[in-house]
């Protein structure tokens, strides 16, 4: 390797001065054995020394003033050194972006072949992973299209690396996203190859990318390449997003027959053995089949709480003596563990938290028109009933409500990653790489419904869905209801007990012991309403005293400490956290609520879904203004 090329396994050697020579990723090389680099050590420099510097030195450590007094004296930007590399290599690689534009003025090749390599000045950019000067080759007419000398292009390299937004500003740019180098090797084979983290590879699979396009050399799809490097992170994501465990390359290897090989091995992650265990079965096992059909499962899952409900209550109900109770709600639970076992899978946790509050609902209205109703008065029915209507819009609401969900259509997508990457605001914070879209201030990406959710709050199982800017009014209107129908429901049972089961006890446990020999059933269901008014009111309180007296969101209270825009300085230099959107006690209420009451209250009416900075609006600012009108969360 000569001087001007990067060994893939060498990290970037970064030196720093106190002047205004910062050398950075300055390489040296020697021409022989490939895979050998030789650094020397480069000195700090003070200022008046870089008037001695040849021209290739002052490049690297970025002394502009000494390139421009070169050049002015008669230097050809487009000479190359002894080692066939130009000025503007050596810009490149390190970053050197005022540089680069001055070359490039002065006549410099942008695709000025060099080095062992036979690479571009993008091709050096885009190993080191300077988006910058990655954009600013790319603005002046560089190629990322061509092919260095190991038949790699632009994007293969960044994603050998693991660049992410330099994968992002290619395939934006039009680079096509299965482009394959010249052993047939696809950006996404690499990524699964190479890189051990989410990104690229789930990247690279939201644009589309082929999960069974085949290499030339050995017939490996990216799953037979992320298996061969042990990378439990690429299997996990390619398997879920269905790659192929069938297809065979050259040696006869499926991804399935090397999974068997390995699926002892620590790193295969849990799901992916379910899956291997599940491909394996579905080949032989027709019942096996049945069993997994999705749409079985998914009512299965959704009625068992409805079965187990009334199950419960009717062997409560019964005249069995309390052993007999007790042995039938065992041989209960056994059946619907290995019931479960066999007919539930991992959605069970998305699904079954709504599925009970769906059943327990279900048979509180039955007991309430069933039994506590006709002993009653009319007035407590009716508002029941006007309770239930108020939860059941809430709880609509609250479900199949948009909650806030960013989105962007393909071309503008497209755009807002080229417009981050060329303004230098392409901060993980600031863009999501899976929804592919500008993240506004406070909010998130779901890892259960895999959306980007303005002022994001929770994920919340009960409703099925997130809570976020455009329904967390609503979920705090369906917690207010569903507590006050469960109180309802607790009132109306004592009701019906001092109707339906008088007695003369006066002691607690014997009064109790009255009601359950009474009537267990609605016994039963007054105990689930009281256990439900207690989750409920504990969930109200934490979500108002977040609302009023924090100004946080629950992602934010539970994250505060990543967010910088929560870090403060308090007394005596200590760090505090606080809310920038704390704007007091009544006012975070006003804010929420958006109470106006015929005008007298000002509520805040900012658009979380387009509100990107903290301290001022932007929401008619253009995507391209200067970076320092933003701060980036």
């Amino acid at each position: 390797m000569i001087a001007g090329e990067v060994d893939p396994t060498c990290n970037p050697v970064h030196f720093v001065t106190q002047d205004s020579c910062k050398p950075r990723s300055v390489y040296r090389g020697e021409q022989g054995d490939a895979n050998t680099i030789f650094q020397e050590p480069v000195p700090t420099i003070a200022e008046h020394d870089c008037s001695s510097f040849d021209i290739v030195k002052a490049t690297q450590y970025g002394s502009l003033v000494r390139c421009r007094e070169l050049v002015e004296a008669g230097y050809d930007v487009n000479q190359r050194d002894s080692e066939n590399v130009t000025l503007l290599h050596w810009a490149a690689i390190n970053n050197r972006r005022d540089i680069i534009r001055y070359y490039i003025s002065k006549g410099a090749v942008v695709d000025a072949v060099g080095g062992e390599l036979l690479a571009t000045p993008l091709h050096w950019a885009t190993r080191q992973g300077h988006l910058g000067s990655v954009t600013l080759l790319m603005q002046h007419g560089a190629d990322p299209s061509l092919r260095d000398g190991e038949g790699c292009s632009c994007i293969h390299l960044a994603a050998q690396f693991g660049h992410t937004a330099i994968v992002a500003y290619f395939v934006a740019k039009g680079v096509n996203v299965n482009m394959q180098d010249r052993n047939g090797m696809t950006p996404l084979m690499w990524s699964a190859y190479k890189v051990t983290s989410l990104d690229p590879t789930r990247l690279l699979l939201t644009f589309g990318a082929c999960t069974s396009t085949q290499d030339k050399l050995h017939g490996n799809t990216a799953l037979h390449w992320a298996i061969l490097a042990q990378n439990h992170t690429a299997v996990s994501t390619l398997v879920k997003h269905g790659a192929s465990l069938d297809i065979v390359n050259m040696q006869g290897e499926s991804p399935f027959s090397m999974l068997q090989a390995n699926k002892s091995a620590n790193w295969v992650s849990k799901k992916v053995s379910e899956k291997i265990q599940e491909h394996s079965s579905t080949r032989r096992n027709s019942c096996y089949r049945l069993t997994r059909d999705k749409r079985l499962r998914f009512w299965c899952m959704v009625s068992t709480p409805f079965f187990a409900f009334y199950g419960i209550g009717i062997i409560l109900q019964s005249e069995l003596n309390y052993l007999m109770k007790l042995g039938l709600l065992m041989l209960g639970y056994i059946s619907l563990y290995f019931g479960g076992r066999v007919l539930f899978d991992d959605r069970l946790m998305n699904l079954l938290p709504m599925s009970i509050y769906l059943a327990t609902k279900f048979w509180m209205y039955v007991t309430w028109f069933v039994w506590i109703a006709p002993r009653v008065d009319i007035w407590v029915t009716v508002s029941f009933v006007a309770c239930s209507l108020i939860l059941c819009y809430n709880f609509v609401r609250s479900w199949r409500g948009d909650p806030g969900v960013l989105t962007s259509t393909q071309e503008e997508k497209y755009r807002t990653i080229i417009e981050l990457a060329e303004r230098g605001g392409f901060e993980p914070q600031g863009f999501c790489s899976s929804c592919l879209v500008r993240r506004p201030v406070r909010s998130k990406h779901c890892s259960v419904c895999n959306r980007c959710i303005a002022r994001f709050d929770h994920h919340c199982p009960w409703v099925g869905n997130c809570v976020g800017a455009k329904n967390h009014r609503y979920f705090i209107g369906f917690l207010i209801m569903l507590l006050f129908m469960c109180l309802f429901l607790f009132y109306g049972c004592t009701e019906f007990w001092h109707v339906a089961c008088p007695s003369n006890s006066t002691g607690f446990w014997e009064r109790l012991g009255v009601i359950g020999r009474c009537e267990a059933w609605v016994a039963w269901v007054a105990a689930n309403a009281l256990l439900h008014a207690a989750w409920v009111a504990t969930l109200f309180a934490c979500q108002m005293y977040q609302i009023m007296c924090l100004g946080m969101t629950t992602n934010e209270r539970m994250n505060s400490g990543r967010y910088k825009h929560f870090h403060t300085t308090g007394r005596m230099g200590v760090t505090e956290l606080r809310s920038p959107f704390h704007r007091g006690f009544c006012q975070n209420l006003v804010d929420f609520a958006q109470f106006r009451c015929f005008g007298l209250l000002k509520p805040d009416d900012t658009d979380w879904m387009t509100r990107y900075d903290i301290k001022q609006p932007v929401e008619q600012v253009p995507l391209l203004s200067a970076k320092e009108n933003y701060q980036y969360v």
